[in-house]
């Protein structure tokens, strides 16, 4: 019998750095996870944590991963050749079927790019994947952009607005992404579309805030709820919400469920 808390040792094949505290580890593994999903990283006699799968191919796995605490930190230490220890995927992803063939709109902020990265790829290279695509994808500052080759190849598969908070940055906006949600016609799509929206926890009620007030339809939202996911298969309780617990039932939540996970 397999055990599910059983992490396996990966060797690294390469480091990339992305913006000014985030880097791109890829590893050598053959799980197969879905977009969205979820796996426990972690370091012997240090600890793990739970990071989303930013990119995956053919015996291998891509994690971006956010300097934040020891365990990060150490990671980003490590070299190509070195080993981590992967276990899972875990959690429910993004429904693929259910988005499938609509009008896909995206609104990220920051590294909230990592979790839906591989269903934006499927946007652009599977033809009639969606029936049209919009991005609207925000950072704090330049030095905060990640996936800079993803978002320059994005805007010539399907329409984006890129955004700083501040900043000024050619070819970019200025402004919090909730100021272009505004310029997404959701009366016009009928019932024909799937918003996403992913990021910090208070990105993420403003952005649905704004997105209800343009006319968008509670039941046609998803959000990408990550918090707290310790043991990652609802044994310790660490991400329960009431009667929910993150780990089994998200990360990723329909809008109706994820508005009434308050702490």
């Amino acid at each position: 019998m397999n055990n599910p808390l059983q992490p396996q040792a990966c060797e690294i094949i390469s480091v990339k750095k992305q913006g000014g505290h985030e880097f791109t580890f890829r590893v050598k593994s053959d799980a197969k996870p879905l977009p969205g999903q979820f796996m426990q990283l972690s370091l012997p006699k240090i600890g793990e944590c739970p990071i989303s799968v930013s990119g995956y191919g053919e015996g291998w796995l891509e994690f971006t991963i956010r300097s934040v605490g020891e365990v990060t930190n150490i990671i980003f230490e490590k070299q190509p050749g070195d080993l981590l220890f992967l276990r899972g995927p875990y959690g429910k992803g993004w429904p693929i079927e259910g988005i499938k063939g609509k009008n896909v709109v995206v609104v990220s902020g920051g590294t909230g790019l990592a979790p839906v990265r591989e269903l934006l790829n499927m946007c652009a290279d599977e033809q009639g994947f969606s029936k049209s695509t919009t991005l609207i994808c925000g950072f704090k500052d330049e030095t905060g952009i990640v996936f800079s080759d993803d978002l320059d190849r994005w805007k010539t598969k399907f329409r984006t607005i890129y955004a700083l908070d501040k900043d000024e940055k050619s070819g970019w906006r200025v402004g919090m992404v909730t100021k272009f949600i505004k310029e997404v016609d959701f009366k016009g799509l009928g019932d024909d579309y799937a918003l996403i929206v992913v990021g910090p926890p208070i990105m993420m009620k403003y952005a649905c805030q704004e997105a209800l007030a343009c006319g968008a339809k509670e039941e046609n939202m998803w959000l990408s709820f990550e918090r707290k996911m310790s043991c990652a298969i609802g044994k310790c309780g660490h991400c329960r919400i009431d009667e929910t617990y993150v780990c089994l039932d998200g990360p990723v939540f329909p809008y109706k469920v994820a508005k009434n996970l308050v702490d």
